[in-house]
């Protein structure tokens, strides 16, 4: 159809994808004529290639969109593939429900959310998305339907979460959502100097705080390396029920937008030293409360749509791992945050969090005990390229693992130390279905 759908992060751009839409739950996949590869797309949040399909088709899911039963009185809600979480978070939270596990952004596929398994600030309480999935529908090329979950078709269900959507296509899923009492999160920030007073403070957090994360000053060296500010919150109780909601409340449906790409070196280490020391100082002078909307809690960024775009044309690598908690896994998440810190290429957005021992379902699930951190790299070719390729090879040596919802550089047999049910995964993937993403990291030409 002459498209090119892109990833979020717009590296590595992929061409001569083919599009064609799946309208109906019901119908048949569109297998592509003279042969070619399937690949599902919903809202093309991946920040890497693993929602690209170079000289393939992609199956858009976005007219997916219907719901298909909900029941107020126990939460669990049946949605097509390519419903988002913003539809959802407008159909329930007026009647009490809320997601039980969400991303840093709402404008991503049920779909999608799935087939990367996606984690939030609630790991350490509510593991991954797929825990709260109890079944889906899954088509394959060959025109099967499977229903899936642990009682029926485990294995499919267990190799489709967090399986980068190669095992065929879902169609519509069942999510268990959460009780909330109202659209508010009471939240706490406080200041801290390094990574052990992270790990500090996340330990006394863990237990009575649903969610925690932590900004973290990408260019503090020495002293300062680990520097940041923590923020942990869980959703207010009964007692503020009756509090008016204002305008700026609201789910953030318009904001503000990104109307061009910024110039590519407008994202340099003056500009985010400057910002990061602003930030750090102007928010450390004491521990904070406050009553917060749940849409600036969870989705800062969502209120600049675009936001990508000030990453230049050439867009921006992250690189997100878990390390283990351990001398070896935080001597390797120190030495992750000073190679970027001393690289001269600053990351704009560097985010900590703590991942719990809650297991996911899926054979191929990023998350698992220990410290994740991701940074934001604008893409400056063959540097950015070497940097992150270094870092990858630190979290190999260390015990840790690399997101491939995020990768763009993830060797081959890196990705084969990562995952141990790599094999097993792989005989469940559709024969019919492959991404940029899967060729690349099973050394295969990066061509449909």
């Amino acid at each position: 159809m002459g498209t090119e759908p892109a990833s979020w992060g717009r590296y590595p751009r992929a061409t001569a994808q083919r599009t064609s839409p799946v309208t109906w739950a019901t119908d048949p996949l569109p297998l592509p004529a003279g042969g070619g590869t399937l690949l599902p797309y919903g809202q093309g949040r991946s920040y890497g290639d693993s929602c690209l399909n170079e000289g393939g088709t992609l199956l858009t899911t976005s007219r997916l969109d219907r719901f298909l039963d909900f029941d107020p009185a126990t939460g669990v809600l049946r949605c097509e593939s390519g419903v988002t979480l913003d539809a959802i978070l407008r159909l329930v939270t007026w009647q009490g429900w809320f997601l039980p596990v969400t991303p840093g952004t709402k404008f991503v596929s049920v779909g999608g959310a799935i087939a990367n398994d996606v984690h939030g600030k609630n790991h350490h309480q509510a593991g991954t998305f797929g825990r709260h999935v109890p079944r889906f529908e899954l088509v394959r090329s060959d025109g099967s339907r499977r229903v899936c979950s642990l009682e029926e078709n485990r294995d499919w269900y267990e190799a489709t979460i967090g399986g980068l959507g190669l095992t065929g296509l879902i169609t519509w899923a069942d999510i268990q959502l959460r009780r909330m009492s109202n659209p508010y999160v009471l939240q706490e920030s406080f200041s801290f100097s390094n990574l052990d007073e992270f790990l500090a403070l996340t330990r006394e957090s863990e237990r009575d705080y649903e969610f925690t994360v932590a900004w973290v000053d990408s260019l503090g060296r020495g002293r300062n390396l680990g520097r940041g500010l923590f923020y942990r919150g869980k959703h207010a109780p009964p007692q503020f029920d009756a509090l008016p909601l204002t305008r700026s409340h609201l789910s953030r449906r318009g904001g503000l937008t990104v109307p061009f790409d910024f110039p590519g070196l407008a994202l340099n280490r003056l500009s985010v030293a400057t910002f990061n020391w602003f930030y750090y100082h102007l928010q450390r002078s004491k521990p904070s409360q406050s009553l917060v909307h749940y849409d600036p809690f969870f989705y800062p960024l969502d209120g600049v749509h675009r936001w990508n775009r000030i990453y230049g044309r050439r867009g921006f690598l992250q690189f997100q791992c878990v390390m283990p908690v351990s001398d070896a896994g935080m001597a390797a998440l120190k030495e992750v945050l000073d190679r970027g810190a001393r690289s001269g290429m600053p990351s704009f957005l560097t985010v900590l969090k703590m991942f719990g021992d809650v297991p996911s379902p899926g054979w191929m699930s990023f998350p698992k005990r220990g410290v994740t951190l991701a940074l934001d790299f604008a893409n400056r070719g063959e540097r950015t390229y070497r940097l992150v390729e270094e870092l990858d090879r630190v979290t190999r040596q260390a015990g840790g693992r690399v997101y491939p919802a995020k990768d763009a550089r993830m060797a081959p047999e890196n990705f084969a130390a990562y995952y141990p049910e790599l094999e097993r995964f792989a005989r469940y993937v559709d024969p019919t279905f492959s991404s940029s993403f899967w060729r690349r990291v099973n050394g295969l030409p990066d061509s449909a």
